[in-house]
C-alpha cells in the first residue's frame, strides 16, 4: 500500500506469525490471556504495547487466535475506555513534538510542511472516528500553524 504523503510504497513492516493457529507451546488459557491484557492496560499501556509485551515476555505471538478477538475488543468488554484511539494519539504526540521543535528552530521550513501534513492526517482520522462513534463529536484538534507563520 502506498503512503499518503509520499510517492513510495513502504517496505518496512514487522513479520507476523505465518500461521493463524494457536501455537503448541502456549500454556496460557483464554482467561489468563484476557486477565493479562486487562492488567497491562491498567498499567497504562496501549494495545500495541500490550501485544509487544505479550510477545516478548509471555511468548504469546498473537492474541486473536487464542481469544478469538482483538485486544481492543477485550478493552470494550471490560469497560476500559481510551481517551482517543491509539493511532490518532500517536499522530497528536508527533505533532506536539514537531511544534516544540519548530518553536526552537523557526526557520526549519521543511518541517513546517511536515507539520501541515501530520495535522491533515489528524483531521482526516478525527472525522472518521467521529463518524463511527469512537471519538466525541465535539473533539477538536487545535492547530497552531497560524502561530508559526
Amino acid at each position: 500500500m502506498a503512503r499518503i504523503h509520499a510517492h513510495t510504497h513502504g517496505k518496512s513492516h514487522s513479520a507476523r506469525p505465518t500461521s493463524k493457529d494457536i501455537p503448541s507451546w502456549i500454556t496460557h488459557s483464554q482467561g489468563e490471556v484476557s486477565s493479562l491484557v486487562v492488567q497491562l492496560s491498567k498499567e497504562g499501556l496501549t494495545s500495541s504495547e500490550i501485544g509487544s509485551r505479550l510477545r516478548d515476555e509471555y511468548a504469546i505471538p498473537l492474541v486473536k487466535p487464542i481469544l478469538g478477538k482483538k485486544i481492543t475488543k477485550v478493552f470494550d468488554e471490560n469497560n476500559i475506555k481510551l481517551d482517543m484511539p491509539e493511532d490518532l494519539n500517536q499522530l497528536v504526540q508527533k505533532a506536539v513534538g514537531l511544534q516544540k521543535h519548530l518553536r526552537a528552530h523557526n526557520s526549519d521550513h521543511r518541517n513546517v510542511r511536515s507539520l501541515e501534513l501530520i495535522e491533515a492526517k489528524i483531521h482526516r482520522l478525527s472525522r472518521y472516528y467521529k463518524r463511527i462513534g469512537k471519538l466525541q463529536k465535539n473533539w477538536k484538534y487545535a492547530a497552531v500553524i497560524a502561530q508559526l507563520e
